[in-house]
């Protein structure tokens, strides 16, 4: 900044007092921006370390999801204190050092199994030829894991021959989904549910099983996988033609790594994802892959704007990707969560007065949204326009009047910003029972995905991420109607082969029924 630059050098008692003014005028400028510049630099710091540190349950994370957050963070909070490093000799701010706290050691249950391994020396005889005396000791704990055990059917099929004839009759073999494979169902789902649903990728569970006593390459473990994502296709493609037939659906999209054939490098690719919402007898969701975070790929999903495509309301964010999409047959609906959570890091880091009046009126339209959630539809409306629809019209006259007393470009005035520039699309929710208030249904589908994408190296063409999209469709979708994926993939699969394509949608999560066991 020059004016701040030069103000060592300017002898203020040779200026005219309009000059003084003027001078003074651009420092105080430039001081604004810079506390500005501070004041999001700082933000983003403090939201950073939030997400590494913060333990509360409302907005805490998991140990997995620090562990897979740390070393993108650490990176994030190495570069945002360089750069108020740089704002430091103008205004003496310091920047904040990270917390350094030390993970306790967590205490292992009571209730495990103990094998004492006890470690002694060879001999207990000193050096000079005394005996040693045993006056304590010292015990740390391990966690032990017992893998898996694996187990043979035994299909023994009994030869039956005609004594006259000598004609042999003997009973076929089940039909497999991997014909005259190796693996039975329940091994497949094992493969599938490790695989994309506790993040495992085939190498650990090559590891895996080789300590269970069964070397299975994962080469071969490939095999099945690639054979099975090709027989659940029709089962995905029924699961889209069902959530495409509802009215409201959400909407949300994530990134994962695809690698580019011949480059041995990486790029960004997308997991988008689509579902039914808490309100929707249907409980299902369906993920889509796509090579980039273009626009284009949620008209292709939604068959937009072919008169064949997709009519109804969009929950979603305000990614600039959905707005072409918006119009007579698409109509969007916000996230209020998203324009609270603005608000919600402002008061967490700097206790921000603003953001905590915000909180309030916040909160009182949510404690109307768990008052109405187990209504009916014409019965939430009501509700909704009686209680909620005048606090939502004081928060928006409130928050345009808050953000003529803020400076621009501060934290605070793009909170604010977030919430009056969708201001219709948040307040959506109020006028029709249908819709929930926020995009907290998918984001909740989608976050263990994005907790396991590290696993997962879509490599050269999209194949490997449709069929990753495709079983994790299956799986989020069983996982919505309380059903245990192991357990459903591994009946589907037994019964895929002989099962009429006509009836495929019998088979789908929200329908299924197990098999009825001898």
């Amino acid at each position: 900044m020059r004016a701040a630059m030069d103000a060592a050098n300017v002898d203020l008692d040779e200026l005219a007092d309009d000059k003084v003014r003027e001078f003074a005028a651009q420092l105080l400028v430039e001081l604004r921006h810079k506390q500005a510049t501070i004041e999001k630099l700082t933000h983003e710091m403090a939201v950073l370390k939030r997400l590494k540190y913060a333990s509360s349950k409302s907005e805490g994370f998991s140990g997995e999801q620090k562990s897979l957050l740390a070393e993108a963070i650490d990176e994030d909070l190495e570069a945002l204190g360089r750069e108020l490093e740089r704002e430091q000799p103008a205004t003496g701010a310091a920047a904040p050092e990270p917390n350094k706290q030390q993970p306790k050691r967590q205490v292992l249950p009571a209730h495990l199994p103990r094998r004492e391994i006890c470690h002694e020396p060879p001999t207990t005889v000193c050096g000079c030829g005394c005996a040693l005396k045993r006056i304590g000791e010292d015990i740390a704990e391990k966690l032990d894991y017992t893998p898996g055990v694996f187990t043979v059917e035994r299909h023994i099929r009994g030869k039956w021959v005609c004594a006259h004839c000598q004609r042999l009759v003997q009973a076929p073999l089940p039909a497999h989904i991997i014909d005259k494979g190796l693996p039975t169902s329940g091994l497949l789902a094992q493969v599938l549910v490790a695989k994309y649903a506790d993040h495992q990728p085939l190498y650990r569970q090559e590891g895996i099983f080789a300590r269970a006593g069964l070397a299975l390459s994962r080469s071969t473990l490939a095999q099945w996988v690639g054979a099975c994502g090709v027989q659940l296709q029709p089962l995905v493609a029924a699961l889209q033609a069902e959530l495409l037939s509802r009215p409201v659906l959400h909407a949300d999209e994530t990134p994962v790594a695809m690698l580019k054939p011949g480059h041995g490098k990486t790029h960004r690719a997308y997991l988008w994802s689509y579902g039914t919402t808490v309100f929707d007898p249907l409980k299902a969701v369906v993920f889509d892959f796509a090579e980039s975070r273009a626009g284009r790929h949620v008209q292709t999903f939604l068959g937009t704007p072919t008169d064949a495509g997709w009519r109804g309301t969009l929950i979603c964010d305000d990614y600039a990707g959905y707005k072409q999409l918006f119009g007579d047959r698409i109509i969007e609906a916000g996230c209020l969560a998203h324009a609270r959570r603005k608000h919600f890091d402002l008061w967490a880091n700097h206790k921000s007065t603003v953001a905590e009046q915000a909180l309030v009126l916040f909160g009182q339209l949510y404690d109307i949204e768990r008052e109405v959630k187990d209504l009916e539809v014409d019965e939430r409306r009501r509700i909704r326009q009686l209680k909620a629809k005048p606090i939502a019209d004081h928060l928006q006259a409130w928050l345009i009047l808050q953000r003529q007393r803020v400076p621009e470009g501060s934290a605070t005035a793009k909170a604010i910003d977030y919430s009056l520039n969708r201001w219709t699309a948040l307040t959506r929710y109020l006028d029709d029972g249908r819709l929930p208030a926020d995009n907290n249904w998918i984001e909740n589908r989608i976050r263990p995905i994005a907790l396991g994408r590290a696993n997962w190296l879509f490599a050269g063409s999209l194949r490997a991420g449709q069929r990753a999209a495709a079983i994790m469709s299956l799986i989020g979708s069983a996982k919505m109607n309380d059903l245990d994926p192991y357990a459903y993939l591994s009946d589907v699969l037994a019964r895929l082969p002989t099962h009429p394509a006509s009836r495929i949608a019998h088979l789908l999560p929200h329908r299924w029924k197990a098999t009825p066991q001898n």
